[in-house]
């Protein structure tokens, strides 16, 4: 029954890098953990593009473009065609990770990446939630693991800025229980809850990870989803303070950004130079029949940062996929919308891009 202002922004103010995107994907998978060179596809370019042209999305990053010869199809299909608006990012071939010289086999395969066109390394929580010595039984493998020492390295010498998603919400590590504000979320799907096995807790992950951060300052890290603790602003601060090399995205976390608005605002003023836009969006679901998901979705997320609008839905659904909240308008400046919106990912990705 509350009436306020509802204002509908069909484009962004300024153009677009979304920064977060899942293009494509790795056709197999053994116990969770991407394995092999094949390659599977969201949606043909032309679709894409179709979405970008309405929102003034100038590029979309595929974070999850392969390595081998399924980065190599990966670029071929979105990037090389049509310079300037797609940029694929590759992925470590997890299941070389217990061979003898993973090490060195990783590096070359990255500075060959390189020299294939990604522009970067992702990292998915894969290393530290799934990843496990000999595929799928033994221990899991820590974030901080010494065998990825020259993966990091070899980034930082090539300038490639490393996309890592470490753990997952605080929710995922409770009791699915009634006190656990993702409780629907979890029944949909109780496979995305950490709690009751041999799991590092969120906290656990997130210090394993700076721990890396630590020694690797030439590397620049995106700390994706806010820094993997939208829940817990204070931290990601202290996290943004002690590492120069961290950047943040803001992928599917304008659901926890937005209920604490006040306290987001002035986040995003200390950091405004180091965090980027990102929607996390799987674009086949922005396609026919169900192309107003994407157009909905990207206009949610410029409402979010452009208007002072009070207490609107977080996502293109019946039911808030999160929880049951409502979110408000952070109304940014024009200047930190800019590097927001693409002067700090076009930096972080060494390209030019004009308003």
């Amino acid at each position: 029954m509350l009436h306020v202002a509802e204002t509908h922004i069909a484009r962004s103010r300024f153009p677009v890098i979304d920064f977060h995107t899942h293009i494509s994907k790795v056709a197999e998978n053994l116990n969770g953990v991407s394995v092999g060179e094949g390659m599977s596809f969201a949606a043909p370019p032309a679709e894409l593009l179709s979405v970008m042209d309405r929102k003034n999305v100038r590029i979309m990053l595929d974070l999850t473009g392969g390595w081998g010869e399924g980065l190599r199809q990966t670029i071929g299909k979105y990037q090389k065609p049509i310079p300037g608006r797609f940029v694929v990012f590759t992925t470590p071939a997890w299941e070389h990770s217990n061979r003898p010289g993973y090490s060195k086999f990783q590096a070359e395969q990255i500075e060959q990446g390189r020299r294939d066109g990604a522009y970067g390394l992702k990292i998915e929580k894969i290393l530290g939630l799934y990843l496990r010595e000999n595929i799928g039984t033994g221990p899991l493998v820590r974030v901080d693991d010494p065998r990825f020492d020259a993966m990091w390295d070899v980034c930082g010498s090539l300038r490639m800025p490393v996309a890592i998603h470490t753990s997952d919400p605080e929710a995922f590590f409770m009791p699915i229980d009634r006190f656990n504000e993702r409780f629907e979320e979890l029944n949909i799907h109780p496979e995305w809850s950490f709690y009751g096995r041999d799991f590092p807790s969120n906290a656990e992950l997130l210090e394993a990870r700076n721990r890396m951060f630590t020694r690797h300052p030439h590397t620049q890290f995106v700390a994706l989803h806010v820094g993997n603790d939208a829940e817990n602003l204070a931290y990601v601060a202290e996290c943004l303070d002690r590492f120069p090399n961290m950047h943040v995205d803001i992928a599917a976390r304008i659901g926890e950004l937005g209920r604490q608005p006040r306290t987001a605002l002035k986040f995003f003023d200390k950091y405004q130079d180091r965090i980027v836009f990102g929607t996390d969006a799987v674009p086949h679901r922005m396609t026919t029949p169900q192309q107003i998901f994407g157009d909905k979705l990207y206009e949610i997320y410029y409402r979010f940062l452009e208007t002072e609008d009070e207490y609107f839905d977080y996502a293109p659904a019946p039911v808030p996929p999160q929880g049951r909240w409502c979110i408000y308008g952070l109304g940014l400046s024009e200047s930190i919308l800019k590097k927001v919106y693409y002067e700090n990912a076009a930096r972080l990705l060494g390209i030019k891009i004009g308003p």
